[in-house]
C-alpha cells in the first residue's frame, strides 16, 4: 500500500536527540529551541517567535493575547481543522463561520466582511494547502473596523503572498510541526508575534503565567506569578529533530515541490477546475496535492483497490455538533460544503518515489479514462 503521509526524516536527527540528552536539557527553551526560534525569525523576518507543543496550543495562545471573552465573535472559514475555532471557543467566543473561494479553498473577504458585528474581536484566516489567503483585503477590513488578524499558517511554513511570508502580515500567526506537516518533529508548533508590544505577554503566557524568561535573562531576581498562561513549551527533544528539518528545509522543500509540479503536468486533462490553483501573487511550500471530483467515494475506493491511500479533507465545522453548539454560519454556504465533498488529496511526502507518483497519476488517468 502506497501510503498517503510519511513523516518526514533526513538521517541528522538521532544525532541531534543524542546531543541534547548529552546536553542535560530536555525541557523547553533550551539550546535547541533558541536554533530554532532563531532560524523562524530569521527566515520570516519577524518580530517573535516562541515554540510551542503545537499549532494548537498556539492558537490558543493568539485568542488570551487578543484578550477573547464571552461577548465576542470571531470570524473564521468553516472549512479548517477543529483547533481553529476550539481556541476561541474555549474562551467563550462565539464563532462566526464564512465562506470560502472555490479556487483556493480559502477565505472570502466578501464573506468576511459582510460577517462583521458590533461584537466582531478578531478575523482568523487558513492558508489552505501552503496557498495564501487575500491577505491585502482581509487586512483592509481589519483596520477599517479595528480588528485582529490571527494567521493560521499551520500548513503554509515557506509560502508566499505578495513576496512576504505567510505568517509576517497578521497580527499573529500559528505554525506546525505536527507529523503531517512538511517540517515536523512529530508534535509541534510556533507562535509568530508581529505585534511587538505583545511580546512580553506572550513569553509570561508560555511559561506558565511567570516571568520566568526575565529570571533567565537576568533581568529579575526571581521569578513569580504574573498573568494566567499555561505550559505552552516545546521539549527539547522535540526541537533537536526540528532543528535538523529547519536546517534542510530548502532540500525539504524541493523535493516536495518536484512531486506537486509531477501531479499537475500528469494530470492537467483532469482541467483547472479540478487542479490546485495558486494565484499568481503566491508561492507554495507543495503541503499538498488534492483533486476535486463528484466521483470521490468511488474513485478513493479504486485506488484503495489498487494499493494507494488517497484521502477526504475537512467535513466543515458548521455541520458539526460542536459547531452549532459554538457558533453559525454567517451568510450563504455557497462553497465550503459543495466543494469540501470534492476534495481528494493524494499521496505526498518527503521522499516518494516517482515511481509511486507515476503509479497514482497513471490509475488516476485509467479511471478518468484520460
Amino acid at each position: 500500500m502506497l501510503e498517503f503521509n510519511k513523516p518526514c526524516h533526513i538521517g541528522k536527527e538521532e544525532t541531534a536527540i543524542q546531543e541534547a540528552i548529552t546536553n542535560q536539557k530536555l525541557a523547553g527553551n533550551g539550546p535547541f529551541g533558541k536554533k530554532c526560534t532563531d532560524w523562524l525569525e530569521d527566515y520570516l523576518n519577524c518580530s517573535k517567535a516562541i515554540l510551542t507543543p503545537s499549532c494548537t496550543a498556539a492558537l490558543e495562545m493568539t485568542a488570551l493575547l487578543t484578550e477573547t471573552g464571552p461577548g465576542d465573535e470571531i470570524i473564521m472559514p468553516s472549512y479548517t481543522f477543529v483547533s481553529t475555532a476550539n481556541a476561541f471557543a474555549l474562551r467563550g467566543a462565539y464563532i462566526r463561520f464564512v465562506d470560502v473561494e472555490p479556487e483556493t479553498m480559502n477565505i472570502s473577504p466578501a464573506a468576511v466582511e459582510a460577517a462583521i458585528t458590533d461584537n466582531t474581536k478578531a478575523i482568523v484566516v487558513v492558508h489552505y494547502a501552503g496557498i495564501g489567503c487575500d491577505m491585502e483585503a482581509i487586512m483592509e477590513i481589519a483596520k477599517k473596523n479595528d480588528l485582529w488578524v490571527i494567521e493560521d499558517a499551520a500548513q503554509a511554513l515557506t509560502s508566499t503572498y505578495n513576496g512576504r511570508q505567510l505568517g509576517t502580515i497578521g497580527h499573529f500567526s500559528t505554525f506546525s510541526f505536527h507529523e503531517t506537516k512538511n517540517i515536523t518533529c512529530g508534535e509541534g508548533g510556533a507562535l509568530v508575534i508581529n505585534h511587538p508590544e505583545a511580546v512580553e505577554r506572550a513569553e509570561i503566557l508560555q511559561e506558565k503565567g511567570t516571568n520566568r524568561k526575565q529570571f533567565v535573562k537576568g533581568m529579575v531576581d526571581k521569578y513569580s506569578w504574573r498573568d494566567i498562561g499555561s505550559s505552552y513549551l516545546l521539549s527539547e527533544v522535540n526541537a533537536a529533530y526540528l532543528w535538523v528539518q529547519l536546517e534542510h528545509a530548502g532540500q525539504i522543500m524541493a523535493n516536495r515541490l518536484e512531486t506537486w509540479e509531477k501531479y499537475y503536468n500528469g494530470l492537467r486533462e483532469l482541467g483547472p477546475d479540478s487542479l490546485p490553483h495558486v494565484p499568481e501573487n503566491c508561492t507554495h511550500n507543495a503541503h499538498m496535492f488534492y483533486i476535486k471530483t463528484d466521483r470521490r467515494s468511488e474513485l478513493m475506493d479504486y485506488l484503495q483497490d489498487h494499493s494507494i491511500m488517497a484521502v477526504t479533507h475537512y467535513v466543515p465545522l458548521h455541520t458539526s455538533h460542536a459547531g452549532r453548539k459554538f457558533g453559525q454560519f454567517a451568510g450563504s454556504d455557497i462553497y465550503t460544503t459543495a466543494e469540501s465533498e470534492k476534495i481528494l488529496r493524494l499521496p505526498l511526502f518527503y521522499g516518494i518515489e516517482e515511481k509511486d507518483v507515476d503509479h497514482v497519476i497513471n490509475h488516476i488517468k485509467h479511471f478518468f479514462k484520460l
